[in-house]
């Protein structure tokens, strides 16, 4: 039975995240869905990271195991055709060795997020970014940032309902870009780290958004890090800026896709 790995882009906006749920539109539903259109007992798929509720993803990572022998492209043609109109696309698929897991052999997980400053309502790209209308001092972000890089208790920055076993990670990338547009600027958080915890990039961009705005300053983010108690982190920004950017494994496994 070959395996297969499925890299996937999605709009979180109409989905109640990843997760397959029983009673409301989920990512993964859909895609067994349409895989279950071309195999009846396809089996669940298991993908690199668990994205919440308007989240979306720009390369997700996820395996499945099927009867057939297909080839990567009428695989990937064949799913898109199917989950046609939700706002998922396959853009690639590429067979895989028996051992390999979307989840467990991950190395590296990035995220990208969007902020924009902009005093009109977002149209166009309502539902891609995180509006706040208050200037930021990208500066005084970049500098709050620095305090949470490196290997952590990060019990601040993880939500009271995480399931992971230990809330200690290696924070690897905090970087902000500032882009000018005609109608404001946009910041982009750059995350990367071999795994994290629930909510925690939402809530680094919170707590560092506040200290962008100057009602924190740089330094009582390592203070509410050292605090490891969830009371003392910023605000958890709102979902709709969050992307899962990128998973790296040991070998780029869509090279020849």
């Amino acid at each position: 039975m070959p395996r297969y790995a499925l890299l996937i882009e999605y709009d979180g906006g109409p989905f109640a995240g990843w997760q397959r749920q029983a009673d409301a539109p989920s990512v993964q539903g859909a895609i067994e869905a349409a895989l279950r259109k071309l195999e009846p007992d396809a089996p669940t798929i298991a993908a690199a990271g668990r994205t919440d509720a308007g989240v979306h993803a720009l390369a997700q990572v996820a395996t499945v195991d099927l009867r057939r022998d297909w080839t990567p492209f009428r695989l990937s043609e064949a799913l898109n055709h199917h989950l046609r109109p939700d706002p998922v696309a396959i853009r690639a698929v590429a067979i895989v060795p028996s051992d390999f897991h979307a989840r467990f052999s991950a190395k590296e997980r990035r995220y990208l997020f969007r902020l924009i400053v902009r005093r009109a309502p977002l149209t166009i790209e309502r539902g891609r970014m995180w509006q706040v209308r208050q200037s930021l001092d990208v500066e005084a972000m970049r500098e709050g940032a620095r305090h949470l890089l490196g290997r952590h208790d990060f019990t601040t920055f993880r939500s009271v309902a995480c399931q992971s076993d230990s809330p200690v990670r290696t924070l690897d990338r905090l970087e902000i870009t500032e882009h000018p547009r005609d109608d404001g600027t946009e910041f982009r958080f750059d995350v990367r780290a071999r795994s994290f915890l629930h909510n925690q990039v939402r809530s680094f961009v919170g707590t560092l958004e506040r200290v962008g705005a100057g009602a924190w300053q740089p330094e009582d983010v390592a203070k509410a890090l050292e605090a490891r108690d969830r009371a003392a982190c910023g605000p958890v920004c709102p979902p709709q800026g969050l992307y899962l950017a990128g998973v790296s494994y040991d070998q780029d496994i869509f090279a020849a896709s």
